[in-house]
């Protein structure tokens, strides 16, 4: 080994060791485990539609649990469709081992590990009258501190899988190069494409598995065959997209994966004359909202969600990347214009920009000719 190697090898060990003797004194995995130990069987599972970070943090910890409680039955289970593009494609790399999802089922565990989402949240796959047994997160509530026998709610973390991988290093278990692979890419997607801010906890884990991920595994998962569709839909946002001063704003028609505003609205944050993204996008009788920005002053985009879907939709997110949805009753291009029209004013308004005329991002040029 290198002493340059050497010497990266030091400095991660280090943090991670601090990191370790700082959480001594409020052992989170420790105290998860002591509540699962009587338990037999056990529920894991996250927001409905869920992204890489959801689905990497529910494995990461159905591994852990796996390792440590021999004597449970562990299902890992999903509900709603994960749709296609990336998620889809990060599903059969990270090799998930998915149980068919069973509203009727719910009752029959003696514990549910929620991760990534909250109860009161729009998109917990829970009714209301099941309740689960830990919470694993790093969303801030509106409804202020979620109450449960065992809840890990950090809002300064960047990632939940970050989080996963606390545990790891708390209880000191070994973490597969595939399992590295799978954490490091679900982190690195939460933080990418908004000005991700991470934490200490996520430069951690961020370091500590490049040096533990199968690299072969990683570049798969992020160099992923896409389909048509997909450019498709990337055609389609950028020849919506207008700006306003700082502001740009797209929207996408019909789509068949949730991921796809969000992802769009990453890019077209790294347009070099704006500060704020927002693009909207119909799916399943909702109009859904992603909002990104890199802006430094008091309004997030989390405070910009709550502002627009006020009294109409439901709105949250993080510092730098929000959402939201409205329920749509007729789902006709009438009332799909009208709302987003709602956005727009609610958008522009809260940025105080008045008067600007909208610029088209691609403007409008002659066909381009086959040679």
């Amino acid at each position: 080994m290198t002493a340059f190697v050497e010497s990266c090898v030091g400095t991660v060990a280090d943090s991670a060791v601090a990191a370790e003797r700082r959480s001594r004194g409020s052992p989170r995995a420790a105290k998860l485990l002591k509540i699962l130990a009587d338990r037999k069987n056990i529920l894991i599972t996250t927001h409905v539609h869920p992204d890489p970070d959801a689905l990497a943090s529910a494995a990461g910890l159905m591994t852990l649990l796996e390792h440590k409680l021999k004597g449970a039955s562990l299902t890992l289970s999903i509900k709603g469709r994960i749709g296609g593009g990336i998620n889809d494609v990060f599903v059969r790399h990270a090799n998930l081992k998915l149980t068919p999802w069973d509203d009727q089922a719910l009752k029959t565990f003696d514990a549910i590990i929620l991760l990534d989402t909250q109860p009161p949240f729009a998109f917990s796959p829970l009714p209301p009258d099941v309740q689960p047994l830990a919470v694993i997160d790093h969303h801030r509530s509106r409804q202020g501190k979620v109450r449960c026998p065992f809840c890990d709610v950090r809002v300064d973390v960047g990632a939940t899988s970050s989080i996963i991988f606390s545990y790891f290093m708390e209880l000191e278990a070994p973490i597969k190069p595939d399992l590295a692979a799978t954490l490091l890419y679900a982190i690195e997607s939460d933080l990418a494409g908004a000005a991700g801010t991470p934490g200490e906890l996520d430069n951690i884990a961020l370091s500590s598995l490049t040096l533990l991920a199968d690299p072969r595994k990683l570049y798969q998962m992020r160099y992923v065959d896409l389909p048509q569709s997909y450019y498709t839909t990337f055609a389609e946002g950028l020849g919506n997209a207008v700006f306003y001063d700082h502001a740009i704003l797209s929207h996408l028609e019909h789509i068949d994966s949730l991921e796809r505003p969000a992802v769009l609205a990453d890019f077209l944050l790294r347009f070099d004359k704006v500060d704020w993204a927002l693009v909207t996008a119909v799916h399943e009788g909702k109009l859904l909202m992603s909002i990104r920005t890199s802006a430094s002053g008091k309004l997030s985009a989390a405070d910009m969600a709550k502002r627009i879907m006020r009294k109409v939709g439901e709105g949250g997110g993080h510092r730098t990347k929000a959402g939201g949805f409205i329920k749509l009753e007729t789902n006709s291009p009438a009332e799909i214009e009208r709302w987003r029209e709602v956005i727009r004013r609610r958008y522009l308004r809260a940025l105080m920009i008045k008067g600007a005329r909208p610029q088209k991002l691609v403007p409008k040029s002659e066909p381009v000719r086959a040679p």
